[in-house]
């Protein structure tokens, strides 16, 4: 078809491309056979790659120019992300895309005519931009077109791991040595970038997310692998009625059962004075009527155990059990736990000798601990949230001022925060200060340069609670 556009304007003809896709609706498809309307989605994904490979080219001459800082004294991402409703990382992938290919113009060529698609040719500059600086631009117009072919036999996924590839054919003679540089490079930044998140939805579910290098995941795969193989062998006794698992939710069980497994032989180290478990709190009538529950459901002899899969510390207050994080559980899945479970009494706000060991000894003990960590659930300073077993058990009166070791000179801070609140030796210091009030609440008083009247501030946690 002959180009009868070249005398409009650029607006003009945006303009008309609106009007095209008002028109193409479905109440005006007249194609007569499936193989015409298979044909029409083929064009229909190539016109659309074609128009955001120009769509990016315009934005990284927006970009070049400064036209939004001259005209709105933004960077171009954060006036695309505002004017086109982007994230800024939405935005800033176009303006890359559009610099890659402005920088390579054959693939910016081969983009704009529909040759390769736009996710190619982003995947292709991305490959292009790993060449060695001292390759001349003969070299690159090789690799250029190289790449270009390959997109017609590979996606953008498969392009991208082309790079070892295309450094061997373009200087075969350094490619070894090129490649040991490479592979240094990247288990260096990998090891930089390895990290674990653990975050509550607020929903029921933890959300885990994390990266690891190469070598330290592998093994963990594998163990996930041969767990998640183990369930699948599992399956074929299963219950018919069940739904059968897909294979991520075998390998979330999987994960599951490996830390259970770690669990029940005790292989981890202490934190926050004893072996890394579940700790459940729950009242002592809750206790006895949930398991009389799972007594009657999984018969007589069956409650107890010699291993603990997790700990129920029976308290005199409230009726729902919650983890140390202060989440509720599910009545059937408390009752599961209390089939394996040890039992930790704790009474609290009574006489208690095994919560005071006085000026005996000067680490709390571990029914100590897990007292201050049922009452103060984590590091007591407005606006902290670290989980127990991260905190110190801080002195209010210090030990070496004849402080105790008793549950009511005692609070739960995190390392940070311990620093600040930690009394000095001179007592005219002006510093944080903290004090136990007679219901357990930590009550904390800034020094006068943060606050000239030292208004007592609480946790927000210990709010909820006083309002429930």
């Amino acid at each position: 078809m002959k180009n009868s556009f070249g005398h409009h304007s650029d607006q003009d003809l945006v303009a008309v491309l609106d009007g095209v896709l008002d028109a193409l609706t479905d109440e005006r498809l007249r194609l007569e056979s499936p193989q015409q309307r298979l044909g029409l989605a083929v064009a229909a994904v190539r016109v659309a790659s074609r128009v955001d490979a120009w769509v990016q080219q315009v934005l990284a001459g927006v970009e070049a120019d400064e036209v939004a800082v001259r005209v709105h004294g933004t960077s171009t991402t954060t006036w695309l992300a505002d004017a086109a409703r982007l994230t800024p990382r939405e935005a800033r992938r176009l303006i890359r895309a559009g610099e890659g290919l402005t920088k390579f113009g054959l693939v910016g060529e081969a983009a704009r005519t529909g040759e390769v698609s736009a996710t190619q040719a982003e995947a292709i500059t991305s490959v292009l931009a790993e060449l060695p600086d001292e390759f001349d631009s003969a070299q690159v117009a090789q690799g250029e077109a190289m790449m270009i072919a390959f997109a017609h036999t590979h996606n953008s996924a498969e392009l991208r791991r082309l790079t070892h590839h295309l450094v061997e054919v373009l200087s075969p003679e350094t490619v070894e040595a090129r490649e040991a540089g490479r592979l240094e490079r990247e288990a260096r930044l990998a090891h930089a970038r390895r990290f674990l998140t653990l975050t509550d939805d607020g929903h029921g579910s933890v959300l885990i997310r994390g990266s690891l290098p190469v070598v330290d995941a592998d093994p963990f795969r594998k163990l996930i692998d041969s767990y998640a193989a183990q369930i699948t062998r599992g399956l074929e006794a299963a219950d018919p009625l069940q739904a059968t698992p897909s294979a991520s939710q075998r390998r979330a069980d999987a994960l599951c059962r490996l830390v259970e497994r770690h669990q029940q032989a005790s292989l981890a180290p202490c934190l926050g004075g004893d072996r890394p478990r579940l700790v459940v709190t729950l009242s002592y009538d809750s206790l006895l009527r949930q398991a009389r529950d799972a007594r009657a459901e999984r018969g007589p002899n069956r409650i107890g155990g010699p291993e603990a899969a997790g700990t129920v510390a029976g308290s005199d207050g409230g009726a729902v059990g919650t983890t140390g994080t202060g989440q509720g559980i599910a009545p059937s899945v408390l009752r599961r736990l209390l089939c394996d479970a040890d039992i930790l009494p704790i009474i609290l706000g009574g006489p208690s000798e095994v919560l005071d060991v006085g000026r005996t000894q000067r680490l709390v003990t571990a029914p100590i601990r897990a007292a201050l960590n049922h009452r103060d659930q984590g590091c007591v300073f407005p606006g902290c949230n670290n989980p127990p077993e991260t905190c110190h058990a801080h002195h209010i009166v210090p030990w070496w001022n004849g402080g105790t070791t008793a549950l009511h000179n005692l609070v739960l801070l995190c390392p940070h925060h311990h620093a600040i609140i930690e009394p000095s030796h001179n007592p005219t210091t002006d510093r944080w200060t903290l004090t136990l009030r007679p219901d357990g609440i930590s009550e904390i008083r800034p020094p006068r340069r943060v606050d000239p009247h030292q208004k007592p501030r609480i946790h927000a946690r210990f709010l909820t609670r006083r309002r429930n």
